[in-house]
């Protein structure tokens, strides 16, 4: 696997891949990619100006739908436009944002990384034909589920502790449904991956003095948007293991991708199972698995 890189990802061709939070970063790098290889590519964005403005960059088949992962009522009408997809790439979201509320009074960074993204999988998942990869962090390693106060409504609000636990809930997410996909007999395939650092918009978001020290660290350490692409870009077209998770080979940081472990607390099955009933009641989605 080492030095895997776009030259050796499979004619995509026939495949209707959705990517969201696609109009800059390593969603805009992952639908770049995606396209050129061949495949039909569903840029699923809040901002429909920007995605226009990367989507003319693009090769190939790009189209684009509106989808805002913070409402609800927007994600089950982006749902509501998709007939069939081969891979649903979760990998839009924000980073150490202020505490903010989503429409559906969901915690900003739980509510728009991985409640959106588990909802919009709920609903897509009986028409999506070959596997979900879901977006997570090194920063999960920090991370802590508080099933009491997922929405940090009781605790003293931790703008990289939010964004942990929504990273850390996308790993234990994409375990616990590659589980229920093999125990019901599915070929599907729930994988996970990280771009390690990647010097991408996201970073710049933090709103605070923190932005001075990330922009070092982008200038410094971080390698590129195509670079941090390429984990994901791994998970969704190469010969994969169930439920495996992604990452750069040169120490979690940077490089090309390679198999990578994660933290004991996201195999944590019960804490899972718990996570995952939690979510349906908060979202209202069902999953059939």
């Amino acid at each position: 696997m080492g030095g895997w890189n776009t030259a050796d990802m499979p004619d995509q061709s026939g495949r209707i891949i959705i990517v969201t939070g696609a109009t800059s970063g390593l969603g805009e790098a992952t639908a770049r990619a995606l396209a050129a290889a061949g495949a039909q590519v569903i840029m699923a964005c809040r901002n429909e100006i920007k995605a226009q403005a990367a989507a003319r960059t693009m090769p190939g088949d790009v189209q684009i739908r509106q989808l805002d992962l913070a409402d609800l009522n927007s994600v089950r009408a982006f749902a509501d436009t998709v007939e069939r997809a081969d891979v649903l790439i979760n990998n839009a979201g924000v980073m150490a944002v202020p505490k903010l509320a989503t429409a559906d009074g969901f915690e900003m960074q739980i509510g728009t990384n991985y409640l959106g993204h588990f909802a919009l999988t709920g609903l897509l998942l009986d028409r999506i034909s070959q596997r979900v990869v879901n977006t997570s962090s090194i920063t999960h390693v920090i991370g802590r589920i508080d099933l009491e106060d997922l929405n940090w409504e009781r605790r003293a609000y931790s703008r990289f502790g939010a964004y942990a636990q929504s990273k850390l809930a996308l790993l234990l997410f994409t375990y616990e449904l590659q589980r229920r996909l093999t125990l019901t007999g599915s070929d599907k395939l729930s994988v996970a991956a990280h771009p390690g650092y990647a010097a991408t918009e996201i970073s710049s978001e933090t709103q605070n003095l923190l932005e001075q020290i990330v922009g070092l660290g982008n200038r410094l350490i971080a390698q590129s948007a195509d670079m941090g692409a390429l984990p994901t870009l791994y998970a969704a077209t190469a010969e994969v293991e169930p439920g495996a998770y992604y990452g750069p080979d040169w120490f979690n940081w940077r490089g090309h991708p390679t198999k990578v472990g994660s933290t004991a607390a996201s195999h944590d099955e019960k804490t899972a199972r718990q996570l995952w009933e939690l979510s349906e009641r908060l979202t209202g989605v069902q999953f059939r698995v």
